[in-house]
């Protein structure tokens, strides 16, 4: 193996593990990755909304617009980290490890990579329709608001 290897398997855990900073972007691109940092923008601003709501409870407006940010943010990641594991093995290579010559037998993903698969499933999965219940509860909250003070 040379030194520039990319491990799909490490590839999709990284995703599952730090996704929602750019981890996975950071090992398959490098720190100078402008995506990766990106990631962490959404991530603290969910984070924010988070905090807001706890310090001034469920009714604060930017708390509720903020935190499906972060929920999409790391269904995005889960999906990435699917998306990873589930690239063929050939495909990978060609991709991300380039560099190898025909002597070189690259190892196949295991089972590592298929408990990353289905454990980013899940979580995907949860987060996104937390987060679309969350939203869209949070949604009709306001709309039975707003009707309230035009009613009144």
């Amino acid at each position: 193996m040379t030194p520039s290897y990319k491990s799909k398997t490490l590839a999709a855990w990284a995703a599952l593990v730090g996704g929602p900073v750019g981890l996975h972007r950071f090992y398959l691109y490098g720190l100078g990755d402008f995506w990766g940092w990106l990631h962490a923008v959404p991530t603290l601003l969910g984070l924010w909304g988070i905090n807001r709501a706890l310090n001034y409870g469920q009714d604060d407006q930017l708390a509720w617009l903020l935190i499906p940010v972060l929920g999409c943010m790391v269904a995005f990641t889960m999906l990435h980290a699917i998306l990873y594991g589930l690239t063929p093995d050939e495909k990978w290579h060609a991709r991300f490890n380039p560099n190898l010559g025909a002597q070189d037998t690259p190892p196949s993903s295991g089972w590592g990579v298929v408990v990353a698969i289905v454990l980013s499933l899940m979580l995907g999965a949860t987060v996104l329709m937390a987060t679309i219940a969350f939203s869209g509860q949070r949604y009709f909250e306001y709309q039975v608001q707003e009707g309230l003070k035009m009613s009144q």
